[in-house]
């Protein structure tokens, strides 16, 4: 299985400033940030399957182009995982004829480009022999994470999260884990705002990587523009021994 970082930031500001956007092989896509712009139009001819963590935008804003742009090249929907709040967000804010047409009925309802499939927390979803199970996040809207597992390794993607009991609980029992995305979105003097927002800072990342009982390369995602040499120089401050490393555009996962 090879994973492949289309973005990872918090923002945008320059050729390797993408939003958050994971794909695995050649079609699948976690999340749908700015980073999917980067693709060929054939690559996204290829994409099959969109798993989203959460409704935002910095996570969503590429679907309408995708399914625009490639819809009528490929002979089956493009189909969308979430959970089902976040579904009902872009049927009723996105796909709702007003900012972007229902491509769920597109060119007809029984043939469309588009279609939804709700997931729940803690559920497996195996496509094509790879599995992904839908993990808990704590997030100002209804979010979660994903568990990337080929067998021989596991990858937990954490989405964006602030403190999550719920997660470790899950994540320690994970017997194959090599590799943990966890995001870090602010500086320690923003904590309040990462606490009022439910995202992460140094301090409370090195308090969540406390409760890590497993062996795993950590990697830092969804560092905010201007703050991300402060943010990595807290983090090796507070979580040091962690050895949590900044997660790069267009890096690459095999396992």
């Amino acid at each position: 299985m090879k994973v492949k970082v289309l973005g990872c930031s918090g923002g945008i500001g320059g050729k390797h400033l993408r939003t958050t956007s994971l794909r695995v092989d050649n079609d699948i896509l976690i999340d749908a940030g700015t980073g999917v712009t980067d693709l060929s139009l054939t690559e996204l001819s290829m994409i099959d399957h969109i798993l989203l963590t959460h409704s935002h935008l910095d996570h969503i804003a590429t679907i309408p182009f995708i399914v625009d742009t490639v819809g009528a090249m490929r002979d089956k929907p493009i189909t969308i995982y979430a959970i089902e709040e976040t579904l009902e967000t872009l049927r009723k804010h996105i796909f709702n004829w007003s900012v972007w047409p229902d491509f769920t009925s597109i060119p007809s309802a029984e043939k469309p480009f588009m279609r939804y499939e709700a997931i729940k927390v803690g559920q497996t979803l195996a496509l094509d022999n790879r599995k992904f199970t839908v993990l808990p996040a704590n997030h100002t809207v209804p979010a979660v994470g994903y568990q990337i597992n080929s067998g021989a390794a596991s990858l937990v993607f954490s989405g964006d999260t602030c403190t999550n009991d719920a997660l470790w609980a899950v994540v320690n029992k994970i017997p194959n884990l090599k590799h943990l995305i966890i995001e870090t979105a602010f500086c320690n003097r923003e904590k309040q705002l990462a606490v009022a927002s439910k995202h992460l800072c140094p301090s409370l990342l090195a308090e969540e990587l406390a409760k890590l009982e497993r062996s795993a390369e950590i990697f830092i995602t969804h560092l905010k523009p201007g703050e991300i040499e402060l943010t990595m120089q807290e983090i090796e401050e507070y979580a040091g021994d962690f050895n949590p490393r900044m997660l790069q555009n267009g890096q690459i996962f095999e396992f």
